[in-house]
């Protein structure tokens, strides 16, 4: 009988300053085929190797591939999406438990986390940002004003937030409709915290976090926005003595408040929607395998669309403008 191929092992790459500072860690490739990241970090490390950029304080972890088995096959997930239920476990089974082994104490011997993705299809770079201070159940947190005053300088002029209670709510409709279906409400998908990820969890030990999706997959520009990230980053933490980043003059801001799943496969886009295009209440979405239209219940902008989504996974959200960064309405 042959040997299954082996898994693929774990990487990371750190700098200390000589003078104390923040930990920041940086990663790539939490999903296989989202490399922007990657490519950044590696282009960063060279500039450190060689001396041209120094880590004068603290510290800078980088992880170029956070899922090696995914990236191996330039695929989003390896088992499993690494983004959903992100925990340590004591009993793994799927190539992801493992990872999240390693990965989970990394992020929480850090103070800050930027995570570097892309996106299907068109639109401009924006930054999934955590939640406003608060100390409520879901996503409770200290560190609003950390993650807002790098959001201004990271370049990107987009900002999204009510990831994870929106995520809740969206997890609570999946077991209605699994129990209402007559199928299991007891698997993962369906647990209260599937929509922890690496920020999320970050922000659970104590940290703040950013994700920075840098543009569609195969745009060569989502590599520079990526490292762009990455280097105003250090400067803004002072990790480097360059000069600080200028903010950017206004900062979009968008609230996600609903996340539709698919129920069957089949279900299908009234058109190729791509983030962040709006719609009106009552807009055509999508058609349910059934037949049912699927519209838009108001006003709003559509982020995250899918079309390859399969069955009781998320198959789009909605978002409303938010006053969060003082600026007008989208463009």
């Amino acid at each position: 009988m042959q040997e299954p191929a082996p898994r693929p092992p774990f990487k990371s790459v750190s700098y200390c300053g000589l003078q104390p500072g923040p930990r920041l860690i940086v990663t790539g490739a939490v999903h296989g085929n989202e490399t922007c990241g990657t490519a950044a970090i590696g282009r960063m490390l060279a500039e450190l190797d060689a001396g041209r950029r120094v880590i004068a304080r603290g510290a800078v972890t980088f992880v170029p591939v956070c899922n090696p088995l995914a990236f191996q096959h330039r695929r989003r997930a390896g088992d499993r999406n690494l983004n959903r239920a992100l925990m340590p476990t004591d009993a793994p089974r799927e190539y992801e438990d493992h990872v999240a082994n390693w990965l989970c104490p990394l992020l929480a011997a850090h103070d800050g986390l930027l995570d570097l993705h892309s996106f299907q299809g068109g639109g401009q770079p924006f930054v999934m940002v955590g939640p406003r201070d608060n100390s409520g159940e879901i996503e409770p947190f200290a560190q609003a004003a950390q993650e807002e005053a790098l959001v201004r300088v990271l370049g990107v002029q987009r900002a999204v937030d009510g990831w994870l209670d929106t995520y809740a709510r969206g997890v609570a409709q999946r077991r209605a409709d699994a129990l209402a279906d007559g199928l299991a409400a007891d698997t993962l998908d369906q647990h209260p915290r599937y929509g922890v990820g690496t920020t999320e969890y970050m922000r659970s030990q104590g940290g703040w976090a950013l994700t920075l999706e840098c543009g569609a997959h195969d745009d060569p520009q989502s590599v520079a926005v990526a490292y762009q990230a990455i280097a105003n980053t250090l400067a803004q933490l002072r990790l480097t003595d360059d000069p600080p980043p200028e903010p950017v003059a206004a900062i979009e801001a968008l609230s996600l408040v609903q996340v539709v799943d698919k129920r069957h496969a089949d279900d299908r886009f009234v058109r190729d929607w791509k983030s962040f295009d709006a719609v009106h209440q009552g807009t055509p979405i999508g058609v349910r395998a059934s037949g049912e239209e699927v519209h838009a219940p108001a006003d709003g902008w559509l982020v995250f669309p899918n079309p390859r989504a399969g069955a009781r996974q998320e198959w789009f959200y909605l978002a409303k403008a938010s006053p969060r960064f003082e600026c007008g309405p989208l463009r």
